[in-house]
């Protein structure tokens, strides 16, 4: 039998874990990166770009309210970034297909540092001044003809991938 939302057996977990998203903008992604942001217990979500659309009316329907829950914040500057993540001694890893990518499989979490997941513009992917800084680049093994899939898509499986490593 089906188990309400309330009935559900899992323990509340927050991961040393922080999203961050390099100038994501579509609203329903936004929406969705809340919501799963909540389901796997990561501590934040730090937004990156100017104008980023957070209207609440609008990424409520994806976000199913998660958006009230998760911290986020947002940064306008690559650059203002870059130093904050530094300065917190994050372990940055990019999910990205690069040159210098490995599988997410191969991922190595520190247990010692919180870690900084860096996700992609939606058509652009993550900028080069953020890839230049990130301590591992992974990608997710695909095998299909498209060479990439949508950014709360693969956020969930590296997110899956990480606290899976984690508990």
């Amino acid at each position: 039998m089906q188990l309400k939302h309330e009935e559900n057996q899992f323990e509340p977990t927050t991961f040393p874990i922080t999203l961050v998203c390099d100038h994501i903008y579509f609203q329903q992604n936004i929406g969705s990166l809340f919501r799963i942001s909540e389901a796997f217990g990561i501590e934040k979500i730090i937004f990156t770009g100017k104008d980023i659309p957070l209207n609440p009316r609008k990424i409520n329907k994806t976000s199913r309210s998660t958006h009230l829950h998760v911290k986020h914040s947002v940064i306008e500057e690559n650059k203002e970034l870059i130093s904050y993540l530094q300065q917190n001694n994050y372990e940055i890893i990019a999910l990205e297909i690069a040159s210098t990518s490995k599988p997410l499989k191969e991922v190595e979490l520190p247990l010692d540092k919180k870690i900084a997941l860096v996700i992609g513009n939606e058509i652009n992917g993550i900028s080069d001044e953020v890839l230049t800084i990130s301590n591992q680049i992974v990608h997710i093994n695909m095998f299909g003809k498209n060479s990439s899939m949508n950014v709360v898509q693969a956020a969930s499986i590296a997110l899956y991938e990480f606290t899976s490593k984690l508990i």
